[in-house]
């Protein structure tokens, strides 16, 4: 049998590695960060338990790039979903949407995710964290940005800051004032993106220089 080629070998590591993202983000989403084992995850996953620190240095840093691989992935579904749209504001309004609906639909995987940036290790840079933020830098870019370097960090504050105030435990802001905040911030109608039910908050919504 001939040796694999170096190609084979890279797909079959990229493989391996979105696994163990895979099941990072399945495993803590159902039995939380301190009960979930790099042994748990490389099981799950169907690889060895050496792999696991082969690709990530520990736990904490294994399930940023998890997340933010999921991040990633949703966006993208987000901003590809039929009927597909080069709309600038269109775009920006469902990128907020989908990572709001993350904070809705994964609350305790997000909590987690967000308390450990604000940990030790702090933000990784990783090669998950560098697609989800190149997809949301095209989304500024595309929303008619002149300068999407300054605008980029910016967005990806609010939108944090948002996930952190869905979720603060004992005092969460309601998902839909926190959409209409941001959609007011950008300019944007209420009814792009994914409008949640019972419009918007107050019952009005004034665009900015309406």
């Amino acid at each position: 049998m001939s040796p694999r080629s170096a190609s084979v070998n890279e797909e079959l590591r990229r493989r391996s590695r979105e696994r163990l993202l895979q099941a990072t983000v399945e495993l803590v989403a159902e039995h939380g960060y301190e009960a979930t084992t790099l042994g748990d995850i490389a099981d799950r996953a169907g690889t060895a338990r050496g792999l696991v620190s082969y690709y990530f240095p520990g736990k904490r840093q294994l399930l940023q790039s998890a997340v933010h691989r999921l991040m990633h992935l949703t966006l993208d579904a987000a901003l590809e979903r039929e009927p597909r749209t080069d709309d600038g504001r269109e775009r920006l309004a469902r990128a907020i949407d989908a990572i709001l609906g993350l904070a809705r639909d994964q609350p305790l995987l997000m909590r987690t995710h967000m308390a450990g940036i604000l940990q030790a290790e702090g933000f990784v840079q990783c090669p998950e964290q560098q697609r989800l933020a190149q997809l949301l830098r095209d989304t500024v870019t595309r929303y008619g940005s002149v300068d999407p370097d300054t605008d980029y960090p910016l967005l990806r504050a609010l939108l944090m800051g948002a996930v952190v105030a869905v979720l603060l435990p004992g005092a969460p802001m309601p998902a839909a004032r926190l959409r209409a905040e941001l959609f007011q911030r950008y300019g944007l109608d209420w009814e792009l993106g994914v409008p949640p039910d019972g419009g918007p908050p107050g019952g009005t919504f004034p665009l900015s220089g309406a």
